[in-house]
């Protein structure tokens, strides 16, 4: 039997209120067995990409019995009886977990119904931290096989539809946490921003610059015909105004 998409998901109809109310419901049923759903460390040892580099040349069917750690978002679930497979995503790719009950309930002995905690009480969303070895299953797909986890954060409203994804551009900008999770182009965008930024400011700073940082409000509107934005300081008792040419503070 599969259960891929929860009773609690998106497209089941229930609004985000409700399904909010049922995700809280999982974290109260998890604290009652004494997990703690917000995590407070998980060791990782590789990533994502790092795995899939690594055996990209492992065999259909083979197994190797190094254990690794890696943490990540579950972004699909598809539940078959005793086996269960979870797509989890690190900020560099994806990668699959493969979930024995029979493997995980004899490796996790101190944990009572551990592969039905995480099947039944865990949802696309959630950041999960998973130990295991690898194994390239029969079709072909590079898997963790987990014989530990944890539940590192509940979440508790769902991600977007994984077909349609986050498109509303309005959306993209006003909640780009959600952006940056589903849509891995931005996430790159983001990445190489950074590092242009960094090479940016080594290279200044070898060539003998000082980075120095101007107020970010200021007591005089600046920006030629730009019309500032204003803004009361309470303590001062005067208006403030956010600066448009960050330069003017550096003229002597």
């Amino acid at each position: 039997m599969s259960s891929q998409n929860s009773p609690n998901d998106p497209k089941s109809g229930s609004s985000l209120e409700e399904i909010r109310a049922a995700r809280l419901e999982k974290v109260e049923q998890l604290k009652q067995q004494g997990i703690t759903p917000y995590a407070y460390k998980w060791e990782v040892t590789e990533n994502a990409a790092q795995l899939q580099e690594q055996y990209t040349n492992l065999a259909n069917g083979e197994e190797i019995e190094t254990e690794v750690s890696i943490a990540g978002r579950i972004i699909a679930r598809r539940i078959f009886g005793k086996l269960a497979f979870f797509n989890l995503q690190d900020e560099t790719g994806t990668i699959q977990l493969y979930l024995d009950k029979k493997r995980i309930t004899e490796k996790m002995a101190d944990t009572p119904n551990a592969f039905n905690t995480i099947t039944k009480l865990t949802d696309t969303g959630d950041i999960l931290g998973a130990k295991g070895t690898i194994k390239r299953t029969e079709k072909g797909e590079l898997s963790i096989v987990v014989n530990e986890y944890a539940i590192l954060t509940k979440s508790l409203l769902p991600l977007p539809d994984k077909w349609h994804g986050l498109t509303d551009t309005e959306k993209r900008y006003r909640q780009r946490y959600v952006d940056l999770i589903v849509n891995p182009e931005v996430r790159q965008t983001f990445r190489r921003r950074a590092q242009i930024t960094a090479s940016i400011r080594r290279y200044l700073d070898e060539q003998g610059f000082i980075e120095i940082e101007t107020p970010v409000l200021q007591s005089e509107a600046g920006g030629a015909d730009a019309r500032p934005f204003v803004t009361y300081h309470n303590t001062l008792e005067m208006d403030l105004y956010l600066r448009i040419a960050t330069e003017l503070h550096l003229n002597g």
